[in-house]
């Protein structure tokens, strides 16, 4: 069968592949198309558009760039039609995908959701876009399947993609000798993989260095980022450093596994933070326009995956004017304290207990496959 995925981030490129490896199992005659990164590649799938193309974000990078957005969307149109799939699967990314699926389902194409936009956190009307458009949704956050059963619209929950990922990695014994670190208890800055977002969270995060001399910061680089952006950022801080940090492609896993502690921007990579172990605070700052306009959207009592799943706040987070040096320079001072982080480490527990086991793409391939078939 013919299968068109479309991711438009780091992490749907990460699950992506995972899925495309799967679905290989369930299907060996699969014919992958993919809009998405080097791992979907990597899968096997057949790269048309590459995610670090299609990054935008907040609601004033969408403007700028909405010629941009609508070419994208003309293009993958026309590719949809030339390669003609069995079925469209959607990973995530929500303001391209949905727009996507409303067409694709017009033109007659069967169209699988896997990752459920966030639609319980703001716009919840576009519950009914996908009840409309989507033949199938399989979400990963327990929760997710409660908040559609409102709707009278039934979904697969699968799992947490995540842990296939987290529970099958395997430990770089040559961590430190390999990146010529020292034997300091390590520090690990994760700020986000797009490049607006990495600009202003790395620089708030570095902001505390001198602060804690018995320790070293190690920058956790994303994928689709060269070693070159991240060094202009460095030498414009470079006044303010007691020393450069290191940045670390491809090996966030590894320095997650040796860090003491971590400042991460909001997103998946918290809940990876979480799944190693390791005790954050979670860090956001987004324009001041796009802040406004998502301050009174968003109905959310938390804006990280951690403290949404158990439903308390496990770890701290500073979000808008609350990222400063003073309050991460607190926070973190806290998080490397015994006492402090006990409670963390309870919560990291109900957590997993929350999310369940492994094998989530291999339970999204197998119904998937087996859909198609019945159809």
């Amino acid at each position: 069968m013919k299968y068109y995925i479309i991711a438009g981030e780091a992490s749907g490129d990460l699950h992506g592949s995972n899925l495309i490896k799967a679905l290989r199992v369930e299907d060996s005659s699969a014919d992958i198309r993919i809009w998405g990164g080097d791992l979907m590649q990597q899968a096997g799938g057949d790269l048309v558009k590459h995610y670090k193309d299609l990054a935008f974000m907040g609601f004033v990078e969408v403007v700028k760039n909405l010629k941009t957005i609508l070419g994208n969307i003309r293009f993958c149109k026309e590719d949809i039609q030339a390669f003609d799939p069995d079925v469209l699967i959607f990973i995530d990314y929500p303001g391209f995908n949905l727009r996507i699926a409303k067409w694709a389902k017009q033109q007659g194409y069967k169209c699988f959701y896997y990752i459920s936009p966030q639609i319980w956190a703001w716009h919840t009307s576009r519950v009914h876009q996908i009840k409309k458009n989507v033949d199938r949704m399989f979400v990963i956050l327990p929760f997710e399947r409660a908040f559609y059963q409102k709707y009278d619209y039934e979904v697969d929950y699968v799992g947490h993609p995540l842990l296939d990922v987290v529970r099958t990695y395997r430990m770089e014994e040559r961590f430190f000798t390999q990146n010529k670190l020292s034997n300091k208890p390590i520090i690990a800055l994760l700020p986000g993989s797009r490049k607006q977002e990495i600009a202003k969270m790395l620089k708030g995060m570095l902001s505390i260095m001198k602060d804690f001399d018995d320790y070293q910061f190690v920058i956790a680089g994303a994928p689709s980022m060269p070693l070159e952006f991240y060094e202009e950022i460095l030498q414009l801080n470079n006044d303010e450093l007691p020393y450069r940090p290191p940045v670390l492609h491809n090996q966030t896993y590894d320095l997650l596994q040796h860090a003491k502690a971590a400042l991460v921007t909001s997103g998946t990579a918290t809940l990876e933070t979480a799944l190693f172990n390791v005790p954050q605070v979670v860090c956001y700052k987004g324009s001041p326009i796009s802040y406004f306009i998502a301050k009174r959207l968003v109905d959310l009592k938390y804006i990280s995956l951690v403290n949404l799943i158990v439903d308390r706040p496990v770890i701290k987070e500073l979000i808008q004017d609350d990222f400063n040096t003073h309050n991460l320079r607190q926070e973190l001072a806290k998080l490397l304290h015994p006492s402090t982080v006990y409670p963390i480490f309870q919560g990291y527990k109900k957590l997993n207990a929350t999310i369940g086991d492994a094998g989530a793409s291999r339970r999204t391939a197998e119904l998937m496959v087996s859909y198609l078939r019945e159809a």
